[in-house]
């Protein structure tokens, strides 16, 4: 069985030890519980690669082990340059990001296909990040770590929001809330990547759905 994402020809992969990276903490979501998150946003542009996201260096740090995978959140969004982005995602001496959403332009996550990119943002505490378009395979990798939602919007949200705005981010109705400006735009629905995040990722998801045998 293969679940498709809600991206054209974006198929999930059955679940393999050898291509997901096992991880300390996902997305955590109660049944029944919606998929609306609120938080400050902090704000990309286009083509943010993964050496941005979390430079090579980094790479050697473990995410299964507890205290590495929380230095790697720490390091979340390191190589962007100062002088486009004079607000570090995770301040200096902090390991967790006081913006849970982030927002971004076209081609979000390009460049490897390294799956430390999605794990560093939800390290640091990253919950959703909403951008115009993203690259495949980091796509995918959001999914399969279930480490935080890609949301899609045709709204070039990077040109109206400003990092530090207070936003809702409503997946259950597709819009996201800019409270500053009370502003509404229109999101493209999550699908069926929804659900494998819910569950922390698709080696959860597959358990959850009898596609794994557990002990």
């Amino acid at each position: 069985m293969q679940l498709k994402a809600i991206r054209t020809g974006a198929i999930l992969p059955r679940p393999s030890r050898r291509s997901c990276i096992r991880v300390c903490a996902k997305v955590s979501k109660k049944d029944g519980e919606p998929r609306v998150i609120r938080g400050k946003c902090f704000v990309t542009r286009d083509n943010i690669d993964t050496d941005q996201i979390i430079p090579a260096e980094y790479l050697t740090l473990v995410p299964s082990k507890p205290d590495e995978y929380e230095k790697l959140g720490s390091y979340a969004l390191i190589g962007l340059p100062d002088n486009l982005y004079p607000t570090r995602y995770v301040r200096d001496g902090e390991v967790k990001t006081e913006y849970p959403v982030i927002i971004g332009g076209q081609n979000f996550g390009c460049g490897s296909s390294r799956e430390h990119a999605p794990v560093a943002l939800g390290a640091a505490g990253a919950q959703v990040c909403v951008a115009e378009s993203y690259a495949r395979i980091f796509f995918r990798n959001c999914i399969a770590t279930g480490e935080l939602y890609p949301c899609e919007t045709s709204v070039r949200l990077c040109d109206k929001l400003t990092t530090g705005s207070e936003v809702t981010v409503d997946m259950e109705n597709n819009v996201l809330i800019d409270h500053s400006t009370g502003a509404t735009y229109r999101l493209q629905e999550i699908g069926e990547a929804g659900p494998v995040i819910d569950a922390g990722g698709i080696f959860e998801y597959a358990r959850s759905q009898g596609m794994i045998k557990t002990a």
